[in-house]
């Protein structure tokens, strides 16, 4: 028997929100705020890290490639490190200028019934969720690409 394993499919506990309103949230981390509802009109890639978390050190310089090629796409990065000065350290050193909050009680990952890391949720103008991606993605796919193209 031959298994296969496919990162970033479209899986995961809570099937049930794919198709659904994305839950709103707002978040404030002293320096960053983010409240969901205000990116209504955009297509948001909601993506749930930590610094400390090796898939997600990975999956980093593609997301910020991306951010960087499509400005019109609102990347909204969650981190759930409960250090700031070690958050604060890895957002210097790896150039992330991407939106990200830091988010140490997981609220907004408790809404997305989100316990693993990287996970992001692929949202459309309307505020719908289209896709789950769990684990590490490759932003520069052709493939996920034309699909966040075509949203």
């Amino acid at each position: 028997m031959t298994l296969a394993f496919a990162p970033g499919c479209d899986r995961g506990a809570h099937p049930a929100l794919m198709g659904q309103a994305a839950p709103d949230f707002n978040l404030s981390d002293g320096s960053t705020s983010v409240h969901l509802s205000g990116y209504r009109g955009r297509v948001v890639l909601l993506n749930f890290w930590a610094t400390w978390c090796a898939p997600c050190i990975q999956e980093m310089p593609s997301l910020l490639e991306l951010h960087h090629d499509r400005p019109d796409l609102a990347i909204l990065a969650v981190s759930i490190d409960e250090n700031p000065d070690a958050y604060n350290r890895f957002l210097i050193r790896h150039h992330v200028d991407l939106i990200t909050v830091r988010d140490p009680d997981q609220k907004a990952a408790q809404l997305y019934h989100t316990d693993g890391w990287p996970e992001t949720y692929i949202i459309d103008r309307q505020g719908f969720i289209r896709r789950k991606v769990v684990g590490p993605q490759d932003w520069n796919s052709p493939e996920i690409r034309a699909y966040l193209k075509n949203l």
